[in-house]
C-alpha cells in the first residue's frame, strides 16, 4: 500500500475549503472534492472513507489553528480587558486572513457532519477563553450573564463584520476595528 502523502491531503483540505465558501457544506460531495484537489475519487477514498469523516479531520485542523491564532501573545496573567482585548483582535485578524477557514467551522457547527467527541476535542482548545470570561464575571467587570451568551455576542459580532466586510470587498481598517472593539467592550462591561 502506497504512504499518505501529506501535501496531497493539504490539497484536499484546500479543494474542501473553497468548494464550502462557494457552495455551502451540505452542497458538496466527494466527486467534486477530488476534481476540484485534482486527484481520482478513488485516491480521495483511501485519505477518507467518507465525507463525514473528511470534514471531522478538517474541522479538527482548523480548530486547532484557530486556537493557536486566538491565544497568540495572550497570558493569563494579564489583566481581564487586556487579555479580552488580546483575544478579541486575534480572532477578528483570524477571520480576515483565514476567511474560508471561518466560514467552514461556522457551517460545520450547523451540520450534522461534526461528531460530539470532536465538539468536545474542540471545546477544550478554547477553555482558557471561557476561564477568562468566569474570570471577568468573578471579578465584576463584565456582565454575570451566561459565558456561552457572552462569547455568542463577542465572536458574533467579529464574524458579522468580517462577512460583511469579506462580500462587499471593504477593508477594515484599524479604526473601524477599534470601534468593533469598543462596542463590543461597552456591551458586556458590567
Amino acid at each position: 500500500m502506497k504512504p499518505r502523502d501529506d501535501k496531497k491531503a493539504d490539497d484536499i483540505y484546500k479543494a474542501t475549503l473553497s468548494l464550502v465558501k462557494a457552495k455551502g457544506l451540505a452542497g458538496i460531495t466527494m466527486g467534486e472534492i477530488a476534481r476540484e484537489a485534482n486527484i481520482a475519487t478513488g485516491t480521495l477514498y483511501i485519505y477518507f472513507k467518507n465525507k463525514s469523516e473528511l470534514i471531522n479531520s478538517l474541522f479538527t485542523v482548523c480548530r486547532n489553528a484557530s486556537a493557536a491564532v486566538y491565544f497568540k501573545n495572550f497570558e493569563t496573567s494579564m489583566p481581564f480587558k487586556t487579555g479580552f482585548k488580546t483575544i478579541w483582535y486575534n480572532l477578528l485578524n483570524y477571520r480576515i486572513k483565514r476567511f474560508e477557514e471561518a466560514v467552514f467551522i461556522d457551517q460545520c457547527y450547523h451540520s450534522p457532519f461534526i461528531t460530539e467527541t470532536t465538539k468536545e476535542m474542540t471545546k477544550k482548545l478554547f477553555m482558557p477563553l471561557y476561564s477568562l470570561i468566569d474570570s471577568g464575571k468573578q471579578q465584576q467587570l463584565i456582565k454575570d450573564h451566561d459565558t456561552i451568551m457572552l462569547l455568542t455576542f463577542m465572536a458574533g459580532s467579529i464574524n458579522e463584520t468580517v462577512k460583511h466586510a469579506y462580500y462587499a470587498n471593504r477593508k477594515i481598517t484599524k479604526e473601524v476595528a477599534e470601534e468593533m472593539f469598543q462596542m463590543c467592550w461597552d456591551g458586556i462591561k458590567a
